[in-house]
């Protein structure tokens, strides 16, 4: 591509009125040239002269109104001030309240003015209300001259510090005057006419100055497919690499050690085992190095899938490697593995875990010289000094609680293995496209024979002793039971149910004939080992814990899992837990105790965890309520942040950007053709470089 300076990659400070202090609050919403400030789409927009009324307001919605100030009080109350403005139509009332608020708010309104709010509006003494609106007084400032003056339709940008809304629309006006035309098109011919997209330079003139709605969102939706697609064209361009310029091992189904995994197995393969175990072979008897991604739902069976692809590699004389995210899960996999293959097959078998301990340097000796077969361990291997003999296969389990970084690090290596990973949260079609579009995905849609779908119910905080009822009598039918809470110790600053209170609790009062033990992340490694193997074995029958257990052992005689305070857990976090029970022959409950106050989303997801089942259908639900940067939690990285797409209202338009760019790397990979040119334009290669996300 020609490296040639775009004028829409001046820096915003040189913009007139602009210069280095507001130039700094400008950062702050992603404005660092003059193609991102017209690029900074409005999030709403003002339409000053329909109709509306007070009675057509919905309730626990956000809603924006256009009304008259009547009155201005500053309240007193219960030794605190509140600023109440009273809006109406004309006919009825809307009271606007903000119960934190300076002068500069309250001398901002006068009675008589014409008003803009927006908020989520609430009904309380049978008069609607707003809790600290959004606002705009129309007119403000504005001369009978002025371009915006003369608008019906206003929009309203997003803005920070001291920025005000009439500075930021004739900032983006101004750049539009001066700067419309160096805006180039960046999309191919054929699919400006295949979607009916307007050009980039007419779509962005209609989201900045537009009073059409519907011509607006059409824009709109031109920039969102933009954006998706050209992420996919990067993702279609690794999936290419791989497929086609990677070259991987080329292993060969001896039936040595597969074979015997298979007759050992004392229960029949699914139907969907037997298909991905087809795909990952068909995947590794090949010349291209395998990328592929297996999901499952908690207890669809992914160890054995995976422990055949590991035998694979090892009956070809290649070393098998599994990564873990924690030592517990690590460890899990270590015994499992050892069990089965130490006493039939006859494999070396090393787990390598972090810090220093005997016979650490022994372990990694071991691994670099050949004479360990399969290598189990956490971030541990990807410390500098550990050096693979001759790496085969990687798998990845629990992938997402990686960073990037670090599985390219082992995805990088130049022994060129072949890549499994493994994800026990099922990921929504929309999420599992962008993050892991370039890899090849296969589906365990299918649970084993014998499983029975776990008894979900959810009481509140005055019916939760049924399910300690419940509890007790499994326990003395020989069962074991689950308890988990979102706390480790009390909190003054929040009061929920926690682990220690409720262990004191339920092994004096509920459970004291019976052996019961607390588990949580404070306790040291080898004795949390110890309780969950004692758990395991039967020893303990209660086990009242924080969420370590979430992706723990496997005990077939746990039928009862109780989670106190189940409104504050995410559905796929409440998904996990429940599929720690239920893995044996008798009925198996999960038992959801909400408490008072619960917000409305928190209903939501106990009623999907009482209606499914389906690990799937609760994680699409799950991004519906979280949105895709909190799906994962706190320990996901690598989730694009899009500037105009929504992963959850536009999977349609995901999966036709997504289909266009495939198409376009498979005919032209490299983008060489005259009618890829604009593909490659110093503006989106900027982006993708910033985001590093792609070097074209």
């Amino acid at each position: 591509m020609k490296n040639m300076k775009n004028p829409l990659s001046t820096e915003i400070k040189f913009l007139k009125g602009v210069g280095e202090n507001r130039a700094q609050s400008l950062r702050k919403l992603g404005i660092e040239t003059i193609g991102d400030l017209l690029e900074h789409f409005p999030r709403d927009y003002i339409n000053r002269f329909a109709r509306q009324r007070i009675e057509d307001l919905i309730p626990e919605e956000r809603n924006s109104f256009i009304g008259e100030v009547i009155a201005v009080e500053k309240k007193r109350v219960k030794n605190k001030f509140q600023l109440h403005v009273v809006i109406s139509d004309g006919r009825e009332y809307l009271f606007c309240i903000w119960f934190k608020f300076g002068k500069w708010l309250q001398d901002k309104f006068e009675t008589g003015q014409k008003i803009w709010v927006s908020g989520i509006v609430t009904v309380f003494a049978g008069s609607f209300q707003m809790i600290h609106p959004e606002i705009e007084i129309l007119d403000e400032d504005s001369s009978p001259e002025d371009y915006w003056h003369k608008r019906s339709v206003l929009p309203v940008y997003p803005l920070t510090g001291t920025l005000s809304i009439n500075f930021m629309r004739k900032l983006v006006l101004k750049a539009f005057e001066l700067y419309h035309m160096q805006i180039v098109e960046t999309l191919p011919a054929p699919i400006i006419q295949k979607y009916q997209f307007e050009s980039r330079l007419d779509s962005l003139r209609q989201i900045h100055f537009g009073e059409d709605q519907k011509e607006i969102w059409k824009a709109r939706n031109r920039f969102i497919f933009e954006e998706l697609f050209y992420y996919q064209l990067m993702l279609a361009r690794s999936h290419h690499q791989h497929h086609h310029q990677f070259q991987g091992h080329v292993f060969q189904l001896k039936r040595t050690l597969t074979t015997r995994l298979k007759e050992s197995l004392p229960f029949e393969l699914t139907r969907a085992q037997k298909r991905v175990i087809r795909e990952i072979v068909e995947d590794m008897t090949s010349a291209r190095q395998m990328n592929r991604l297996l999901q499952g739902d908690v207890g669809s069976g992914k160890t054995i899938i995976t422990l055949f692809a590991m035998l694979l590699a090892v009956e070809n004389d290649y070393q098998a490697i599994l990564m873990a995210p924690t030592e517990i899960l690590a460890e899990q996999h270590f015994r499992n593995f050892s069990n089965l293959l130490l006493e039939q097959l006859n494999i070396k078998i090393v787990m390598l875990k972090g810090g220093n301990y005997r016979g650490k340097k022994d372990d990694k000796k071991r691994i670099a010289v050949g004479e360990a077969d399969i290598i189990i361990g956490t971030h541990a291997l990807l410390q500098k000094d550990v050096f693979f003999f001759n790496a085969g296969l990687i798998v990845i389990d629990e992938q997402h609680r990686f960073g990037v970084k670090q599985r390219a690090v082992l995805a990088e290596t130049n022994q060129k293995p072949d890549l499994l990973y493994l994800s026990a949260t099922p990921i929504p079609r929309s999420l599992a496209l962008t993050l892991y579009g370039d890899l090849d995905i296969s589906i365990l849609d299918e649970l084993p024979p014998g499983r029975k779908p776990v008894k979900t119910i959810w009481h509140d905080e005055h019916q939760k002793n049924s399910a300690y009822i419940e509890a007790r009598r499994q326990v003395e039918q020989g069962g074991q039971v689950y308890i988990v809470c979102p706390l480790i110790e009390e909190s003054e600053k929040i009061s929920l149910r926690d682990a220690e209170t409720v262990y004191l609790e339920v092994s004096t009062r509920i459970f004291p004939d019976f052996k019961c033990s607390l588990l949580h992340g404070r306790i040291p490694s080898q004795e949390k080992d110890e309780i969950m193997e004692k758990f395991k074995r039967g020893e303990i029958q209660v086990l009242v814990s924080t969420t370590v257990i979430e992706v723990g052992i496997d005990v077939p005689q746990a039928s009862v899992m109780i989670i106190e305070h189940a409104e504050r857990f995410g559905l796929s976090q409440l998904h996990q837990l429940r599929g720690r029970v239920g893995r044996g022959s008798a009925e198996s409950y999960c038992f959801l105790i909400s408490y008072s106050p619960i917000s409305k989303e928190g209903r939501e997801r106990l009623k999907t965890m009482v209606a499914s089942g389906d690990g799937f259908k609760i994680a699409e639900k799950d991004l519906e309520l979280r949105g895709p940067g909190e799906f994962f939690g706190t320990e996901q990285s690598g989730i694009p942040v899009f500037r105009h797409a929504d992963l959850v209202r536009d999977q349609k338009i995901l999966v036709q950007a997504r289909k266009e760019a495939f198409e376009i790397i498979e005919k032209d990979h490299e983008l060489c053709l005259p009618e890829h040119e604009n593909l490659a334009v110093k503006y989106f290669a900027e982006y993708f470089e910033k985001e590093k996300l792609f070097d074209f």
